[in-house]
């Protein structure tokens, strides 16, 4: 069996496809149970962000577990199979390893060396437990790739490098001037209270708002949200959770508004924006200029370069840039500053044309981003990373050959109490001591003679191409397949194995 992944993420497709494709929770769990009933999938994942969905899977062929989950992704997502296609990436065996360990680390987000994406690869494999779509593989996959993202972060500066999108959709609604001086005193209005939201509410209350209020369509979860904040050692922000029926009342209070809702329509729509504000839209004209993504290559070693290089610049030495149509900001003192960071998207593109509106989305921060300076320390961690790969595959082989050993062994202290039963026959007149004696000697002798070719296979087996000496191993002395399997499913139901 091999890891395979197929996705689409902020590299390789626009926003208005990610939007399109974007899967709700309920949409996953489907997706999970649809890959696991397809013939060429054993274990599944998905990790689904609001800039990225990937689907991992352990496969027996490659082609065909490819095929199956392109289809899959496509019918889940409601874009077609033949339109989704071309912005589709594939990664196998190794290379999937390398991109969910560059993924964790922050090396393939929007805003290079952010964190949270840690969070949404625990919950990917938390809903994979918990549907029982994560076997043995993904468990270890998952698990290490957290596990290598806080190395990361804990032996490297890659946070300097970026920061959280929340930071950085900030910075970019504070148009070069200072976040902290921009926002402070301003009254803020955070539309959600998932993980983003509250990110974005702790990170408001710490860059010295006056007031933020929370809207949510479970108020339960804004009341908590609020309290959270008001526990807070370091900041003293005032706050205070509304319904969602409250959120145009509010928006006329705001001065600035972050959404990031889960909602499959628009939350803000701009006639409502322009209510609040007491305006109209204006007719800013729309502005082509090149897009920050372009299509993913069409060689899949192509792709996996260019993921590896880390950059949008590498990729455009392989397929030419496409150009997209832009909407300009209206100009003017900003009297509404609006951070959408849901996906799809929980604000009219239209706000840009309200007099007095700054509108900055996932699709704007994309561009930005791609213009971000990379920190030294990203080197250090795409040196992690391969390490990481290197030691995972070795792991993962040896692990391969670890049930036929086991099985060996099982089979050898079976000769061994079969032999010292036809001994106790023999001759009956040994006494205990002595019948110990022997039967310790037996086992010593059988155990010397196996040393070395176990340990030996096991080194074997951990070097690329090295899993053929499990085959070996079970041909040569004849084991048994279902018990080496027995061994396998042991292993895999084992209740402390994959949890954190």
């Amino acid at each position: 069996m091999s890891l395979l992944v197929v996705g689409l993420s902020h590299r390789s497709a626009p926003v208005s496809v990610l939007e399109r494709a974007s899967l709700a929770v309920e949409t996953q769990a489907k997706l999970l149970q649809d890959t696991l009933a397809a013939e060429p999938a054993t274990e599944a994942a998905v990790l689904a962000t609001c800039n990225r969905i990937e689907l991992y899977a352990d496969v027996d062929k490659f082609h065909a577990g490819v095929a199956e989950l392109s289809t899959l992704l496509a019918q889940h997502s409601g874009v077609g199979l033949d339109e989704l296609t071309p912005y589709l990436y594939v990664h196998y065996e190794d290379r999937a390893v390398h991109h969910l360990f560059s993924v964790a680390c922050g090396l393939d987000s929007m805003v290079v060396g952010e964190g949270q994406i840690l969070g949404q690869i625990k919950d990917a494999l938390a809903r994979g437990q918990e549907l029982h779509t994560a076997g043995r593989l993904l468990n270890d996959l998952f698990q290490q790739a957290l596990r290598v993202g806080k190395r990361a972060h804990s032996e490297t500066g890659i946070d300097r490098a970026g920061q959280s999108l929340v930071t950085f959709g900030l910075q970019q609604l504070a148009a070069g001037a200072d976040p902290e001086l921009w926002a402070g005193g301003k009254r803020a209005l955070v539309i959600g209270a998932g993980s983003m939201s509250s990110l974005a509410a702790a990170t408001l209350a710490r860059t010295g708002v006056a007031e933020v209020v929370v809207a949510n369509r479970t108020r339960a979860r804004a009341d908590r949200l609020v309290e959270i904040l008001q526990q807070g050692d370091d900041t003293a922000v005032r706050a205070r959770a509304v319904e969602m029926s409250a959120v145009n009342d509010e928006l006329t209070r705001a001065d600035i508004v972050v959404s990031c809702t889960g909602a499959t329509g628009l939350v803000l729509t701009a006639d409502a924006l322009a209510d609040a504000l007491g305006t109209t839209l204006d007719a800013v004209p729309e502005q082509p200029r090149p897009a920050s993504v372009t299509p993913a290559p069409d060689d899949v070693d192509q792709h996996a370069a260019w993921v590896e290089n880390g950059t949008a610049a590498s990729a455009a030495q392989a397929a030419a840039p496409r150009r997209a149509t832009v909407p300009a900001q209206s100009t003017g003192p900003v009297r509404l500053a609006l951070l959408d960071l849901a996906m799809p998207r929980d604000i009219d593109g239209a706000a840009h044309r309200i007099d007095g509106v700054r509108l900055v989305d996932i699709e704007s921060l994309a561009e930005a981003s791609a213009d971000a300076p990379m920190a030294a320390d990203v080197d250090r961690v795409r040196t992690i990373v391969s390490d990481e790969v290197a030691a995972f595959g070795a792991a993962q082989r040896a692990a391969h050959v670890a049930p036929t050993v086991v099985a060996l062994r099982t089979m050898a202290a079976g000769v061994v109490a079969g032999e010292i039963a036809r001994l106790d026959g023999r001759l009956p007149g040994l006494d205990e001591k002595q019948r110990a004696e022997i039967a310790q000697t037996v086992r010593r002798v059988v155990d010397k003679l196996l040393h070395a070719p176990t340990v030996r296979v096991k080194q074997l087996a951990s070097e690329p191409g090295g899993a053929g000496y499990a085959d070996a191993l079970r041909e040569l002395f004849d084991l048994d397949p279902q018990t080496v399997a027995a061994v396998s499913r042991a292993d895999l139901n084992d209740p402390n194995r994959g949890r954190s």
